[in-house]
């Protein structure tokens, strides 16, 4: 790993109404997007993508709906992830004022940054349509794309409506040798074990680390053509069970409503810290990139996201 295609973005839409949001945001956001998105790009307005003759070369189902390949020479895919993450305001952000600003990230990777112009103009026909059940709507006020090296910068020129050029990439630092780091996690981490939640006490190093190594894995090799990312996971898996590990780890539920199932669901996860000490040096890499693809169930409505402290 060492330049990878994948970037951050930080939109901020000022909005024209109240706006009440759900706990986690998240969920909301993704839907609007979604539904925008299929809006923008689909041509034949069939009412699902599957037998569609165009569904190899639209936008839509590379980004929302990504289909899993037919064959593959490692295992047989059900699902792949696909290669975008939104990243919604704090949890708990439960109301915007008309006139103040809703601000949330999203997370490209791979080809999907060759969308971005498509991206944001779903965004904001979702915004103009208007959000939540009072359909609040907003306009775009700015777009940021935060660097990990040179920190954030302004990428949108709202006088001409237009994405500004630039180079968007995620460099990999060069680590210290560093023997203990604490992950603080935002968002509700879901990990799962033949579909079954892992609670705090279920959780390991090495759970994470394999979550992390697939999930990178898979997004590189099916959108961005860099297939072997995971090569070494079993070794690494192996690496961190020799790691102690501290967990202040709590139980958080939430409840969104799906409107493909047609039903509120209630998901869950752990937040707060968790701590690993050892032998850090294989797996800083995969521990660093994890802050920007999030991990664990529902990563794309932002869940299992976590900011590394190295001590």
């Amino acid at each position: 790993m060492s330049d990878l295609p994948l970037a951050r973005y930080r939109f901020t839409f000022r909005m024209r109404a109240d706006l009440r949001l759900p706990e986690f945001s998240g969920s909301l956001l993704r839907g609007q997007f979604g539904a925008a998105l299929r809006r923008t790009a689909c041509i034949t307005k069939a009412r699902t993508c599957e037998g569609c003759p165009l569904l190899a070369t639209c936008p839509y189902p590379a980004i929302f709906e990504t289909p899993a390949p037919a064959d593959h020479p490692l295992q047989k895919f059900s699902a792949v992830p696909n290669p975008y993450v939104i990243e919604p305001p704090p949890l708990g952000t439960r109301f915007v004022a008309a006139g103040e600003s809703l601000s949330f990230g999203m997370v490209l990777v791979g080809r999907a940054l060759e969308q971005l112009l498509l991206i944001v103009y779903a965004l904001q026909r979702a915004f103009a349509r208007g959000l939540g059940a009072e359909r609040a709507a907003g306009d775009l006020q700015d777009i940021v794309y935060e660097d990990a090296d040179s920190g954030p910068t302004s990428v949108w020129d709202p006088g001409t409506g237009r994405v500004l050029a630039h180079a968007p990439q995620l460099a990999l630092p060069a680590f210290d040798a560093q023997r203990e780091v604490r992950l603080v996690i935002d968002t509700p981490l879901r990990l799962q074990d033949n579909g079954r939640p892992l609670h705090g006490r279920d959780l390991s190093p090495r759970r994470l680390l394999t979550a992390l190594v697939r999930r990178a894995a898979l997004l590189f090799e099916f959108h961005a053509g860099q297939p072997g990312l995971g090569a070494g996971a079993g070794a690494l898996a192996r690496h961190a069970e020799t790691l102690a590990d501290e967990r202040d780890l709590a139980w958080h539920d939430w409840t969104r409503y799906s409107s493909r199932q047609r039903q509120a669901m209630t998901l869950g996860g752990v937040v707060g810290t968790w701590t690993l000490r050892g032998d850090l040096a294989p797996l800083q890499p995969w521990l660093w990139l994890g802050q920007w693809l999030h991990v664990g169930k529902n990563a794309t409505m932002g869940m299992g996201r976590y900011s590394l402290r190295w001590t």
